[in-house]
């Protein structure tokens, strides 16, 4: 397999999302505007950039997107020490996590739309994880502008498991502008506080009265520089937000909309969680895509995924995987380019 192999996804409106076998990182993804063409993820022009520059930009992660408190976990009455590599915690799947993989890819037939398989084995004991688990992803995209992704995996042993994508949108077009002018709503009356080394508190705080709440669309910029602790102190937005509705069936979770090309993206999930991210780590210089460096807030990433810390959260939603049963999430991004938020 070509390490800088570019896969397509097209449609019958012009729609394009190119992605790579290294963690299935979505590198483009192109949708016909009003004025022209928009490429609305975050990333870099080279294939091979995404091996040395910053390493979750549109991957897959896992084995546990997000993070574990001093990579620990309780499974059954035993203990496992997972990777460190945010000390002393665990991050998207530690050093080596889903994200730095090389998946094996093939197209696939479907009813739904133009699909690719991507595959992915994980030894017993990889970062510190129990059982031998099989990932298996489907990328779909449909000629109604939905990009789906149907995540499922299997274990021999019980362990834990929460996969999650991690693009990072800027409706404007990429490099352009910073994402504060977006409107952003998510469907959730609640999110889970952090302490001060970013880990849930295992609280589930209302949105209410905070710049936290997005119930109904406001523009990012009303919240991301705002004095709230939980955003100051993370000099943005670097939070979960618990979706109201999640179950086997898909929810609508975050509707994201720029004025600017009229551009609205829906997302939809069986998650119980929305990690939203505003990329204040993003250094200011680099190799973003036609010669933009890669600024603070240039991209928000808005990741479906189970609770952090939820293996050590015994009231979070379950994480918990076992032999037998079978992990399978959905993610369902709609798109819209007339121009109306609803």
């Amino acid at each position: 397999m070509a390490k800088n192999k570019i896969y397509k996804l097209i449609n019958l409106h012009g729609v394009q999302i190119e992605f790579l076998a290294l963690g299935g990182k979505i590198i483009s993804w192109k949708v016909p505007e009003k004025n022209g063409i928009t490429d609305i993820v975050v990333g870099y022009d080279h294939p091979a950039d995404y091996f040395t520059e910053d390493e979750y930009v549109g991957a897959l992660c896992g084995r546990y997107a997000n993070r574990i408190k001093n990579g620990r976990v309780n499974i059954d009455g035993k203990t496992f020490q997972l990777s460190q590599n945010t000390p002393p915690h665990h991050l998207h799947g530690g050093n080596e996590g889903f994200h730095k993989k090389l998946w094996k890819i093939k197209p696939v037939e479907s009813s739904e739309g133009q699909s690719f398989e991507l595959r992915l084995f994980s030894p017993d004991g990889e970062e510190g994880y129990p059982g031998n688990l099989k990932t298996t992803v489907i990328y779909t995209l449909t000629d109604n502008n939905e990009f789906i992704i149907d995540l499922k995996a299997v274990t021999d042993k019980p362990t834990i498991v929460n996969l999650t994508s991690h693009s990072y949108f800027n409706l404007n077009g990429t490099g352009k502008e910073d994402v504060s002018d977006h409107f952003l709503q998510i469907f959730a009356d609640r999110y889970t506080p952090l302490d001060k080394e970013s880990i849930t508190t295992g609280e589930m705080a209302s949105v209410e009265n905070t710049p936290l709440d997005f119930r109904q669309p406001k523009l990012l910029s009303e919240s991301l520089h705002s004095d709230f602790p939980q955003i100051k102190s993370k000099g943005g937005i670097d939070l979960n937000w618990v979706l109201n509705r999640y179950s086997h069936e898909l929810s609508k979770a975050v509707v994201l909309h720029s004025k600017q090309t009229g551009i609205t993206l829906e997302i939809w999930t069986t998650q119980p969680g929305l990690q939203v991210y505003t990329g204040q780590h993003f250094p200011g210089k680099g190799k973003g895509k036609s010669g933009y460096s890669l600024q603070p807030f240039c991209g928000v990433a808005l990741e479906t995924q189970g609770i952090p810390d939820a293996p050590n959260k015994p009231h979070f939603p379950n994480s918990f995987l076992y032999p037998g049963e079978v992990y399978h999430q959905k993610i369902m991004y709609k798109f819209y380019s007339d121009g109306k938020l609803f």
